[in-house]
């Protein structure tokens, strides 16, 4: 498996990025009772590897070791990576709101390198991303996992879109109530031989585009919030597997908790 050996290698990974943020939600201030109705956030970034390596390696004339340029004996990574989220927040009432969340993520290697670090790839499912699945279980697009535990490190993608809407209800105390639909996959951006099915295609990637339902139960005690999420899956894009479990359900199949802490988004 070249991708197992290549995520499991040194690497060296010398890079330059630039984060952006911007959000217009006011910061809590107890004894003001003004209320916000509309809120959002906006997070991007961008950053690339290995090009001034690159360069004086081309440059110096350095002879190539196993097709690849090295640095003190480890080959270095080289290649470009952008990523983008937005979130918006209406506020019905101090007590009711819709979030609505969409983010997307590209990364491409070149030059030095045939796949981004195993690090730097997107993952999908998981608390954080379409709850229907758990974490690094789902895509890249349409491919199979044959056994989660030991297929996670084929579970990655160069390529991510995730898609949510969530309704969340204050209850009592410090209990807050939430339903939520996710929609989203990964995909490789080549077509690697270990990860069949899993290149973005643009005739087909929406019929990749897996989606989850689902409820939870958060705990706010404003410094800090407790989330538990039981994530359904309600349509699987993988190959051989249940296309429609929100037609046919199966609960130990198809339903996921996850406990974590902070909004998914």
């Amino acid at each position: 498996n070249p991708l197992l050996r290549y995520s499991y290698e040194d690497h060296f990974i010398m890079l330059i990025g630039y984060n952006y943020y911007r959000t217009n939600k006011r910061i809590a201030n107890p004894k003001s009772k003004m209320f916000q109705q509309n809120v959002f956030t906006i997070r991007a970034s961008v950053e690339t590897s290995g090009n001034t390596l690159y360069a004086i390696s081309s440059l110096s004339d350095a002879k190539r070791k196993e097709g690849a340029y090295k640095v003190f004996g480890i080959q270095y990574a080289q290649y470009a990576k952008a990523d983008a989220d937005y979130t918006y927040t209406h506020n019905f009432t101090p007590r009711t709101s819709m979030a609505a969340h969409i983010g997307m993520g590209i990364g491409v290697p070149y030059g030095n390198s045939s796949v981004i670090p195993f690090e730097k790839r997107f993952y999908a499912g998981g608390a954080n991303g379409v709850r229907g699945w758990g974490v690094r279980t789902l895509g890249p697009g349409s491919y199979n996992s044959k056994n989660s535990v030991s297929d996670f490190i084929n579970q990655c993608g160069d390529i991510r879109l995730f898609m949510s809407l969530e309704f969340r209800q204050k209850l009592f105390w410090v209990l807050e109530g939430a339903f939520f639909v996710d929609g989203g996959n990964i995909w490789t951006i080549r077509n690697y031989e270990n990860q069949p099915g899993g290149v973005f295609k643009f005739n087909k990637f929406y019929k990749e585009i897996a989606a989850a339902y689902g409820i939870g139960l958060r705990a706010d005690f404003s410094f800090f919030l407790l989330r538990l999420d039981m994530g359904v899956k309600a349509y699987n894009p993988a190959q051989e597997q249940e296309p429609w479990p929100l037609i046919h359900p199966r609960w130990n199949r198809d339903t996921t908790f996850h406990f974590s802490i902070g909004y998914p988004f």
